[in-house]
């Protein structure tokens, strides 16, 4: 026979080793500015980019000013996609860094931290990916 408060205890551990899904985030899409690029922010840290999807046109330059957020923890910015145009590897840091590519194919990249500490989950496998969205 399990005592009331053990049994609460029991529960509440349970509930605290399920993973919380994300929430669903609506996909960002770079507008063209006047000169005509097409800009975006990205925010790193905690195993996140926010936003973590991106739409943009294809053909039409893009910019990506990307950072980290403040901590010790290293990240950076991969985009492998050099069939489309964008190739992209980034060290993130507090100040903003600028990334341009202009993608010459249309379909769906995944952007992700490529960081990896020694035989640990990578920040990829933790969750630290996105989607960059090219359309016509």
């Amino acid at each position: 026979m399990i005592r009331y408060g053990a049994f609460c205890v029991m529960v509440l551990f349970s509930l605290a080793c399920i993973p919380l899904a994300r929430a669903e985030e609506v996909p960002f899409r770079a507008a063209v500015d006047a000169d005509g690029v097409q800009r975006a922010e990205i925010v790193g840290g905690g195993y996140f980019f926010k936003p973590s999807h991106i739409i943009v046109t294809v053909n039409v330059p893009v910019e990506l000013k990307v950072r980290k957020e403040g901590g010790i923890v290293p990240h950076d910015i991969v985009i492998d996609a050099p069939d489309a145009g964008i190739t992209v590897r980034e060290n993130l840091s507090t100040e903003p860094k600028v990334v341009r590519f202009t993608p010459t194919k249309v379909g769906k990249y995944p952007f992700y931290c490529g960081k990896k500490l020694l035989f640990f989950s990578s920040h990829r496998e933790k969750g630290m990916e996105g989607v960059l969205d090219v359309v016509e």
